[in-house]
């Protein structure tokens, strides 16, 4: 009974992120990934490679922004653990242009990102961790060049059932999101672990626009995933998916694909 109750409430909580309302701007599909709490193990290093494409995206320059219809997104993201409770990653994202005047290989910018997390002695019934991001990206790509995001994560395993939550907050530190103030983007997974190795799932992401003066819904963005982690060996992290934009402002269809290993 209480499984049957934790899960129902994991669904209702997704099901409630996605029917919230989303802000306009730029969602990068650089690195499209739900976070769990737990960080990379004191002495270790992760490296993961996160690849994006736009099936059906934007055909047109926006704002200064390129397309991203059948652009290719490279994200290498690099993490070290230094405690049992505190990481640092870096981020360095790059594209590979087809529909823009400009074809060709782009450096897009890059990101640093500080996380702890709640210590195991704590006994908290859920896992506990927090990350900060702060980085650049170029103008070509997102109006905002400079931001800020403060990433609270929740989750949970009962049983097979796998539940994550992030309550993303981002800011603007230079370009015209300054004016806008501090955004809300949620994002959140639901995960079965079908097999050993086989955990299908669904993802959600979106971007909800100001606290306390979400956009319109014709400009929000909203996006749904269809996706698999497959658990092969504990030094490998494997996640394909495929998305859906439910808004107008939000790319169509996304494919997704993050290839990891600890060393």
């Amino acid at each position: 009974m209480r499984r049957s109750r934790a899960t129902l409430f994991g669904l209702l909580v997704l099901a409630a992120l996605a029917l919230g309302s989303a802000p306009a701007g730029a969602q990068g599909n650089f690195e499209i990934q739900v976070y769990g709490s737990e960080t990379v193990a004191p002495g270790s290093t992760m490296f993961e490679l996160h690849s994006n494409t736009a099936i059906l995206g934007s055909t047109t320059i926006e704002d200064g922004v390129l397309p991203t219809q059948h652009a290719a997104h490279e994200t290498l993201e690099i993490t070290h653990g230094w405690t049992s409770w505190f990481e640092t990653g870096f981020y360095l994202f790059t594209s590979v242009q087809t529909l823009a005047p400009d074809e060709g290989y782009w450096f897009v910018g890059s990101h640093i990102r500080p996380r702890v997390r709640a210590p195991e002695e704590w006994n908290l019934p859920v896992g506990l961790s927090l990350s900060l991001e702060v980085g650049w990206q170029q103008r070509r790509f997102s109006p905002d060049t400079w931001t800020l995001e403060i990433r609270p994560i929740i989750d949970k395993q009962i049983g097979r059932w796998y539940f994550a939550v992030n309550p993303a907050f981002e800011q603007s530190l230079k370009g015209p999101g300054t004016k806008t103030g501090i955004e809300f983007a949620p994002s959140a997974k639901v995960s079965y672990d079908l097999t050993k190795v086989v955990s299908p799932g669904i993802e959600y992401y979106g971007t909800l626009g100001p606290v306390g003066n979400f956009a319109p819904t014709s400009q929000q963005q909203q996006q749904l995933y269809a996706v698999v982690d497959l658990n092969l060996d504990p030094r490998w992290e494997i996640n394909f998916g495929v998305g859906a934009g439910v808004t107008h402002s939000t790319d169509k269809l996304i494919i997704k694909m993050i290839l990891g290993r600890r060393f």
